[in-house]
């Protein structure tokens, strides 16, 4: 399932799915079953209409597939299944067991007649599956297993359903495909609704589950839509300040601080940061006061801003400890804080006390929480011209994350970061390499539409450049300009300066014809929406000029300099340090 909302924090884990009678009808985790105050039927063999055999299955029997066919061996295998994991043997060793169960409970199913018994020993099946890392295995699984109830049939089959599709996304998830991830809880949600309606307060937590998962996949506009329609239903059901309404607001908080809406975040987090004080949870209103320091600092108070994130300094410091992971983050605040208002000795105090507590972890600090911490410290370095250091620290979190499920999209935004470093140090071969793997692991993980995608497919083009890889440059200047086109319009500064830069590149190429339709275009574009103002605008209309001096010639002419390929907006990578691709340190 989706994780937590906060940015490089721990992935999703998937459990063992409880059997139902094992579920708690109280709890309100949106995974539980849809329909008030009903259990569906026990999978054991009691609720059969087969009496049970006196003679219980021994080692032997269950390595033979004849039997197989006995009605009663599949709850003693899945049991057995269970109870393996539960005496710490492992899941190894329950594989084979819920494979046997999910074998029997096929063959004694009756044709025609869903069977939920198969359903629960196949979402078994896949979280064994998944606790061993073999979530590609998991997938076929649980796409069978979706199948198998019939919604119509009631709330068993109901509940069974929405487990798997939400069981699935989980999967996908950890594999890093975000939009089939999203794609399948939408699927549950849905089933969800029609089963409880639309304002019971389950299907509120679903709202918010994928609310969660739609601003891991940056789709802010559906994660507001969803984050609304939970504090509604919250609203109807919760006492005022409640903690689930101040967990929606934070959740709405960061969305509106995504879309650009400082003044909504704020009030949200300051009516999420009352609610916790009245519930007495403090070490809650210290990370909201991160929080408030963060959108404190967004719009420029900075006094304000350093108000809060000591007073969240003073309450993590008391409660966890000097060298919590917690104290370290807000430690990488005041360091950002300072280096903005240009006090550069006070954030290289804060930096290396953040990477002293990175250096030596307090039991139970996370991978993703290390790794989160150096790449935010790494930005600081490559704020203030020191690209080394950041690299250094970037090749750090990655070494930490790389083998971790569900961290491929994470990765990809340190390698394509790392890329950026390797190309402003001059070493051109490394910049393409590590734009090469962050470009293979975001098609793998579905964001190859996003306009992240198509940033760094033109960072990647800049590269080749620079190799005098030509023709594989205006391949990806040619997919860049695709995809920024649809994510950002044509007037984006983002797709203004791939436009340049697949012109000049058709140039190199001998393209003439097509260069000068794109500067013609381009230059358009200025002068009826963005206006002619811009110090771009002269230049492109030169280069416009003596291409269409040169066309009038003949087109068969030796390529342009390599040096002049690149447009001045692109050249500004090394000189505009303070212009960067929002929360990845890019430059444009």
């Amino acid at each position: 399932m989706p994780g937590l909302v906060s940015p490089g924090g721990p992935p999703p884990r998937i459990t063992l799915p409880e059997t139902p009678t094992q579920r708690s009808e109280s709890s309100k985790t949106p995974t539980q079953s849809p329909l008030p105050n009903k259990k569906p039927p026990s999978p054991s063999p009691s609720s059969r209409s087969k009496k049970k055999t006196s003679e219980t299955p021994t080692t032997n029997s269950l390595l033979s597939e004849a039997s197989l066919d006995n009605p009663d061996l599949g709850p003693f295998l899945l049991k057995v299944a269970r109870d393996t994991i539960a005496s710490g043997d492992g899941p190894a060793k329950a594989l084979d067991y819920a494979i046997r169960a999910s074998k029997s409970f096929e063959r004694c199913a009756v044709e025609g007649e869903p069977s939920l018994d198969l359903a629960m020993s196949l979402h078994v099946l896949a979280a064994i599956y998944c606790s061993l890392n073999r979530f590609e295995e998991a997938v076929p699984v649980l796409e069978r297993a979706i199948h198998v109830p019939d919604v119509e049939r009631g709330a068993d089959h109901a509940l069974a359903a929405f487990s798997g599709y939400m069981q699935l996304g989980d999967t996908f998830s950890m594999l890093g495909q975000v939009d089939k991830s999203i794609l399948m809880y939408d699927q549950g949600l849905q089933i969800q609704i029609q089963t409880l309606g639309e304002t019971d307060p389950r299907v509120g937590e679903t709202c918010r589950y994928l609310a969660e998962a739609n601003v891991q996949a940056m789709q802010f506009d559906k994660a507001e839509e969803l984050c609304n329609k939970t504090l509604e239903i919250h609203r109807a059901h919760s006492e005022p300040a409640s903690l689930e309404e101040a967990a929606d607001r934070r959740l709405m908080a960061l969305i509106c601080e995504a879309k650009g809406d400082y003044e909504s975040a704020l009030e949200h987090l300051v009516l999420a940061s009352m609610a916790m004080i009245a519930n007495g949870q403090d070490n809650e209103v210290a990370s909201i006061d991160v929080s408030i320091g963060n959108i404190y600092m967004s719009l420029c108070r900075f006094d304000e801003a350093i108000f809060s994130y000591q007073k969240a300094l003073t309450v993590f410091k008391s409660s966890k400890g000097e060298n919590h992971p917690s104290v370290a983050s807000v430690f990488v605040r005041l360091a950002d804080l300072y280096h903005r208002t240009g006090k550069l000795r006070e954030s290289k105090s804060y930096c290396e006390n953040a990477l002293r507590i990175y250096s030596k972890p307090v039991p139970g600090t996370t991978a993703e929480e290390i790794a989160g911490g150096l790449t935010e410290v790494s930005a600081i370095f490559e704020s203030v011209d020191d690209p080394e250091e950041a690299l250094k620290l970037l090749q750090k979190a990655m070494k930490l994350l790389e083998d971790k499920p569900g961290q491929q999209s994470t990765v990809a935004g340190i390698e394509a970061r790392m890329g950026v470093m390797y190309y402003m140090i001059g070493k051109y071969d490394e910049a393409r390499s590590a734009f090469e793997s962050a470009v293979l692991k975001l098609r793998t993980s579905g964001e190859r539409k996003s306009a992240f995608f198509g940033v760094v497919l033109n960072q990647m083009g800049l590269a080749c450049v620079q190799l005098f890889k030509i023709d594989e440059a205006a391949e990806l200047f040619e997919e860049a300009r695709g995809i920024l086109e649809q994510e950002c319009g044509p007037c984006h500064q983002d797709t203004l300066g791939v436009y340049s830069n697949l012109a000049a590149t058709y140039d190199a190429m001998g393209r003439v014809g097509d260069a000068i339709e794109i500067l013609e275009y381009v230059l358009k574009l200025r002068e009826e929406k963005l206006g002619i103002a811009n110090p771009d605008f002269e230049d492109e209309k030169r280069r416009l000029a003596e291409l269409l001096k040169e066309a009038g010639k003949t087109r068969d002419r030796k390529a342009k300099s390599l040096e002049n390929l690149i447009d001045p907006n692109s050249k500004r990578t090394k000189k505009e340090s303070n212009k960067r691709w929002p929360g990845l340190g890019f430059r444009i």
